[in-house]
């Protein structure tokens, strides 16, 4: 590589999207004094459950997407030991928070057209002691619901769907999160409706969801604002041994008016999908899957495939070309048996999942946000031109 002298800003992955609206918000919120869970907090999962066609004590917000994940299998009540199967292609957050809950990760390979968990492979690596399904819409595409639901039900597993990468997917105008028992979605920094860190967890069972909620301070009866407000002292009870995974009410004052873009900035997510399918056509890797019938992506990330051609670098000396041209990539994911945290725990052979192993590889993970400009992304385009010439 040999980029030129002067270089254009580095180009940030996945910059997010802040609006005046969203800073108006916090600075508000820092003025009234109420900076732990209160009423932005209330009002955030309020607005968050009415998006998903949900009562309002369906949703719990949690300060991660990992802490959803984790409370709800404590509030499912799954025994420790149970097994619960999901994705080698996601975060490392999705397996810790199976072990966390004392609980048995399971793995079944992904297909490698959607890059989702392939029911087959569900049903392939069920035991006596499954317990769960966790399935992950893998960049927002949705997982084939139908026949994993299917499975559910056959099998008399509960479903717990990660959906850090979904918050606008839908699967035959269902929207990701109401399908199984809990669904957890994510708003770091990276998300398509950002608050810093954040999670929400939804469910269709009211009293799960509010179980959840009261493990996720503490095991407390009471949150601090129903103690604290104007209607007078309330005193809790320590009715479990819960975690401190509460959201706070300044990141709730981004989440609201980030949530109120989403429609609008998945609507230039889409225009930007495809502008790259355009711009990126005929050069040397894969480009994503369209998104199947009937269904709804939510476009987190536009991954592609490097290095699978014979005629182009491998994927890591991509990366770097990219790096060298001042454009920030991702890697989304090394499968998560390559780890060795979980290699020497489990003994888990990466080549036991061979579609995931491949992808973890060589996908690459562009730039994409609402915040990204048709000219940042002709340079992006043009840069892995470049990068793939070298």
């Amino acid at each position: 590589m040999n980029p030129s002298a002067t270089k254009p800003p580095f180009l940030v992955f996945a910059a997010p999207d802040i609006q005046e609206a969203e800073i108006k918000e916090v600075e508000a919120c820092l003025r009234s004094g109420w900076l732990g869970t209160g009423p932005r907090v209330a009002r955030f999962e309020s607005d968050f459950a009415a998006y998903k066609g949900l009562d309002a004590t369906q949703a719990a917000g949690l300060n991660s997407c990992t802490a959803a994940l984790h409370v709800s299998m404590v509030a499912a009540g799954l025994e420790p030991g149970s097994e619960v199967i999901t994705t080698p292609l996601t975060f490392c957050a999705t397996i810790n928070s199976i072990l966390h809950a004392d609980l048995v990760p399971v793995l079944a390979d992904v297909d490698p057209a959607t890059q989702n968990i392939a029911p087959e492979a569900i049903e392939a690596a069920i035991t006596p002691r499954t317990r769960a399904i966790l399935p992950v819409h893998f960049a927002g595409r949705p997982c084939d619901m139908d026949r994993i639901m299917a499975i559910a039900r056959k099998h008399q597993l509960m479903v717990i769907e990660d959906c850090a990468h979904a918050v606008e997917t839908e699967y035959r105008g269902i929207k990701a999160g109401t399908f199984g028992d809990f669904g957890c979605f994510s708003f770091y920094v990276t998300k398509n409706v950002v608050a810093g860190e954040g999670g929400m967890i939804v469910g269709r069972d009211a009293e799960l969801v509010a179980r959840a909620r009261t493990l996720a301070l503490h095991g407390m009866s009471k949150d601090a604002w129903h103690r604290f407000s104007d209607k007078g002292y309330k005193h809790y009870q320590v009715v479990e041994c819960g975690f401190k995974y509460n959201m706070m009410d300044l990141q709730a004052a981004i989440g609201l008016h980030q949530l109120a873009r989403v429609e609008q900035n998945w609507l230039r997510r889409r225009a930007l999908w495809e502008m790259y399918g355009q711009a990126l056509s005929g050069l040397p890797l894969v480009l994503p899957t369209p998104p199947e019938p009937q269904t709804r992506h939510a476009l987190h990330l536009y991954t592609v495939r490097i290095g699978n051609t014979g005629t182009s670098p491998d994927r890591d000396t991509f990366l770097d070309n990219m790096n060298a041209l001042g454009i920030g990539t991702g890697v989304h994911y090394q499968s998560v048996a390559e780890h060795p945290y979980y290699r020497e725990r489990f003994g888990w052979d990466p080549d036991q999942w061979p579609n995931a192993r491949a992808i973890g590889q060589q996908t690459v993970s562009l730039p994409i946000s609402s915040r990204l400009t048709d000219s940042e992304l002709q340079r992006v385009a043009e840069a892995v031109t470049q990068a793939l010439a070298c």
